[in-house]
C-alpha cells in the first residue's frame, strides 16, 4: 500500500505510483484506436451507418454509474472491515502483552525471558496471518521470533496462526497450574486471547468470501460494452472531439472498475492493498518495546510508505 501526504493539485494529475492507469493501458489503447477509426470512417461500419441517439447513453450511463457506486460501496466495506480487524489486533497484542507482563507472577529467574517467548508468539501469529491472507508459507519470517520446538509444531500445518493461538493458550494454561495466575486472571487473559480468535475468523470471512461473481461480470461487461458504443453515439454530435471524450469517460469507467476490484481484496499485494507489512512491522516493534526485547529501529521513510 502506498500512502501519500497531501500534495499540490497539480501534482495530483501526475501521480503515476499507486494509480491504477498503468493497470489499464492496454484497454485505453484500444478504445482510443477503436474511437480514431468510427471518427475517420463517419460512424460507418461496411458502408452501414451505425445510428445511435447520445440520449441513450445518458440513461444507460446513469443506471452504470448508479450500479458501479453499489459495487465501490460493497468493495470498500470489506477494504475498511479489514483494516478495522488489523487495527484491533495492534489493540489487542499491545493489551495481552500488557496483561502477560504484569498479571503473571512468576519468580523464577528465567521469568522475564520466558514472557519474552510468548510475546515473540504474538508477533509471530500477527506474521503467519499476514502471510496466510496472502497465500505465503509462514515459516520464513516466523524463524527470528520462535524456537526449535514451536516451528517443529508447525511443521505441515495449514491453519498456522490458529496452531500459535493454541501455543500461547497452553502456557496461560501451565501458568495456571504453576500457580502464577489464579482463575479469575487466567479467565481474563483467555478472553483477551478469544479476541485474536474472532480477528482470525473475521479476516478469514474476507478472504474466503470474494464479491458474487455474478456482479463482477455484469459489471465488466456493462463497461466495456458502453465504451466501445459510445463512438457510434457521439461522432455526428461532437465531430473531432468524440476521440478525446470517449477517452475521458472510458477512463473513468474502467479505472474505477479496476479500483473495485482492487480493494474488494484487502489483503493482496498491490499498492492500494492494506499495508499488512507495515501494521506487523508496528505491532512487532511495540510489543517488543513493551517488553524490552532487544530490536532495530523501525524504518521511517519521508515521502510515502509502501508495503
Amino acid at each position: 500500500m502506498i500512502v501519500r501526504p497531501r500534495t499540490h493539485w497539480l501534482k495530483m494529475l501526475f501521480v503515476w505510483r499507486g494509480s491504477v492507469l498503468r493497470k489499464i493501458m492496454v484497454q485505453l489503447t484500444v478504445i482510443g484506436l477503436f474511437s480514431l477509426a468510427i471518427y475517420f470512417c463517419k460512424g460507418k461500419v461496411f458502408d452501414y451507418k451505425v445510428h445511435l441517439n447520445p440520449a441513450i447513453f445518458t440513461l444507460i450511463g446513469l443506471a452504470l454509474a448508479i450500479f458501479m457506486g453499489f459495487c465501490n460501496s460493497a468493495s470498500y466495506d470489506r477494504y475498511w472491515e479489514g483494516r478495522k480487524l488489523w487495527g484491533s489486533l495492534l489493540n489487542e497484542s499491545r493489551t495481552l502483552t500488557r496483561q502477560i507482563l504484569s498479571l503473571v507472577n512468576d519468580e523464577a529467574p528465567d521469568a522475564l525471558a520466558d514472557k519474552q517467548r510468548i510475546i515473540k508468539a504474538i508477533s509471530a501469529f500477527c506474521w503467519s496471518l499476514n502471510d496466510y491472507l496472502r497465500d505465503k508459507p509462514a515459516t520464513g519470517r516466523l524463524g527470528p521470533l520462535l524456537s526449535s520446538e514451536q516451528l517443529q509444531l508447525l511443521e505441515g500445518k495449514t491453519y498456522v496462526p490458529n496452531i500459535i493461538l493454541d501455543g500461547i493458550a497452553g502456557w496461560l494454561n501451565e501458568q495456571y497450574k504453576k500457580e502464577n495466575i489464579d482463575s479469575i486472571v487466567l479467565i481474563s487473559l483467555e478472553s483477551q486471547l478469544n479476541q485474536f480468535s474472532v480477528i482470525l475468523g473475521g479476516c478469514e470471512r474476507i478472504h474466503n468470501t470474494p464479491l458474487p461473481l455474478a456482479y463482477s461480470i455484469l459489471l465488466h461487461r456493462t463497461v466495456y460494452l458502453y465504451c466501445f458504443w459510445l463512438p457510434f453515439g457521439l461522432v455526428d454530435s461532437v465531430g473531432w472531439m468524440m476521440p478525446p471524450i470517449v477517452l475521458f469517460i472510458s477512463y473513468t469507467f474502467i479505472a474505477l472498475d479496476a479500483i473495485i476490484r482492487e480493494i474488494g481484496e484487502p489483503f493482496g499485494e498491490e499498492e492500494n492493498d492494506l499495508a499488512l507489512n507495515s501494521i506487523c512491522r508496528t505491532i512487532e516493534y511495540s510489543i517488543f518495546e513493551q517488553a524490552g526485547i532487544p530490536q532495530a529501529e523501525p524504518a521511517v521513510t519521508d515521502s510515502y510508505v509502501v508495503d
